[in-house]
């Protein structure tokens, strides 16, 4: 069973065409592209786009080349500023950086678009290649020196390689830091400062006496957005925004909601101290959109707490009330079902109509199976589910299987063809509980496991992942299980 209600929600916030409209207007000045691309055939489309994001991109324009490859993209507005694409056959493209110069040439060729790149009118993009193009030529220089290493491998040889590749990587951050330093105040730098990673000096020593990786790994996240400027714009239409974010929360954050919320909330933060209200949307936008079908269990709570803080006070504008109405109904079914929480006890009864008292039930994991017995999905993860019922019944396991739709006839007939009878069988024999709003059942099988206390340690669980987690669990409550004195111990201390 799938409701496509809540599929795709978070595209009713705001969608890549909208949030184009929306960005800073263009001036009427217009903009001219004339390009010559050699190795293009004639009457090859072309499209011109910027990013949104690192996986997506927004047309501006398109242009068919003639038999010698030219083209040329042209409007009659000015284009918004950022970093843009240009598509050409076999999955092959070309980078430019757009911001005042809307009106330049350039010529390359399909055998190697950066090399062979040439520039002329935008002072950006000339120095955005040639960057590149001195880059490829140390490249080229170490791929070389790599190549003489395989062929001689004697240790004289080895030792005069070793130096000419160190001193090739010396020669290449005396550039970098050289064109930097010339061109400070250019996007073209700022993309390049954004897009590297910090500088970490050496570590002091860990109590081992070797470098401390707690101490380098810190200074790497505390320093990590640095060189990003949250004010500028434009960096809504590059990739790196995206880029840095997912690496931020995916990477250097421990995935739990509580560290998750206050890393949102640091990084939220230095977004509207930057004041620049595209840079805000997309930043509230993307953490939000991450965690409302989240990848890792239990991390959804970011979600709720990214609507109520964000969305319900105005901080990030949503013109469509409707969709906050929506959201809003969204977050109120999520929040009381939250890892954390203790699950409200469903209103259902066995076969025999007596009412189950999920109370009552003595065992230190409650797995709750949500299903519908029409669902195909159901059908297929109920062996599954069978085979773990019989496995762990009576090892301090528990499942609670509760039919959510169709007739109690139906039911019987699932759990008997299913051999389903060792589980707690439960259903609404009253139809009165919503079970989509009440336990955030919009598809099924949705699956929850519950501590002893009936609090709720996963949902959403896939049926064949019941057993790993549980079992994983039980080993990281084991390793945090605090020593317990001995009885006599008190009688052994002496006086």
């Amino acid at each position: 069973m799938k409701h496509l209600l809540l599929i795709g929600l978070f595209g009713l916030f705001i969608t890549p065409a909208a949030w184009a409209q929306s960005a800073t207007t263009a001036s009427s000045s217009g903009f001219k592209i004339t390009g010559h691309v050699k190795g293009l055939k004639d009457t090859t489309t072309v499209l011109f786009a910027h990013y949104f994001g690192s996986g997506q991109y927004i047309p501006k324009d398109t242009a068919r080349s003639d038999a010698n490859g030219n083209l040329v993209f042209e409007g009659k507005q000015h284009l918004p500023e950022g970093l843009y694409i240009t598509v050409l056959p076999k999955s092959r493209y070309v980078e430019f950086i757009i911001t005042d110069d809307q009106e330049f040439t350039f010529d390359t060729d399909t055998a190697n678009v950066i090399k062979n790149m040439k520039v002329t009118g935008s002072k950006e993009n000339e120095l955005f290649y040639d960057y590149q193009q001195q880059l490829g030529r140390l490249y080229d220089e170490a791929q070389a020196l790599n190549l003489q290493k395989k062929i001689r491998n004697d240790a004289a040889s080895n030792a005069l390689l070793d130096k000419q590749m160190n001193d090739l990587q010396k020669k290449a951050q005396v550039q970098r830091t050289q064109f930097l330093k010339d061109n400070a105040n250019t996007f073209a730098v700022k993309l390049l400062k954004a897009s590297a990673e910090p500088d970490v000096p050496p570590a002091p020593k860990a109590a081992n006496g070797r470098p401390d990786s707690v101490w380098v790994f810190n200074y790497f996240k505390n320093h990590f957005w640095d060189d990003f400027d949250f004010s500028d714009e434009r960096f809504v239409r590059t990739p790196v925004l995206q880029r840095k974010l997912d690496r931020y929360f995916k990477e250097l954050t421990v995935q739990t909601s509580d560290s998750l919320i206050k890393e949102a909330d640091y990084v939220v933060g230095k977004a509207q101290a930057g004041k620049n209200k595209e840079i805000l949307s997309y930043t509230i936008y993307y953490i939000t959109s991450q965690y409302e079908q989240p990848k890792v269990v239990g991390t959804d709570g970011v979600f709720v707490h990214m609507f109520e803080k964000y969305y319900a006070t105005g901080i990030m504008p949503v013109t469509d009330t409707s969709t906050i109405r929506k959201i809003g109904e969204r977050v109120a079914t999520l929040k009381p079902n939250l890892v954390g929480k203790t699950l409200v006890a469903p209103n259902v009864s066995d076969t025999l109509r007596k009412p189950i008292v999920l109370s009552n039930i003595k065992a230190d994991y409650t797995v709750v199976y949500f299903y519908a017995p029409h669902c195909g999905h159901c059908r297929e993860s109920a062996p599954k589910v069978q085979k773990f019922v019989d496995a762990y019944k009576g090892k301090g396991v528990e499942v609670v299987a509760i039919a959510v739709e169709d007739s109690p006839e139906e039911w019987k007939k699932f759990i008997k063809e299913f051999k389903l009878q060792k589980a707690i069988n439960g259903f609404d024999y009253t139809f009165r509980t919503n079970f989509q709003r009440q336990y955030d059942v919009w598809t099924t099988p949705t699956v929850y496991v519950l501590d002893k206390n009936k609090k709720i340690l996963a949902r959403k669980l896939p049926a064949e992942d019941i057993e790993s987690f549980i079992l994983f669990h039980k080993k990281q409550a084991a390793t945090q299980k605090p020593a317990v004195a001995p009885a006599n111990a008190k009688a052994s201390v002496k006086k």
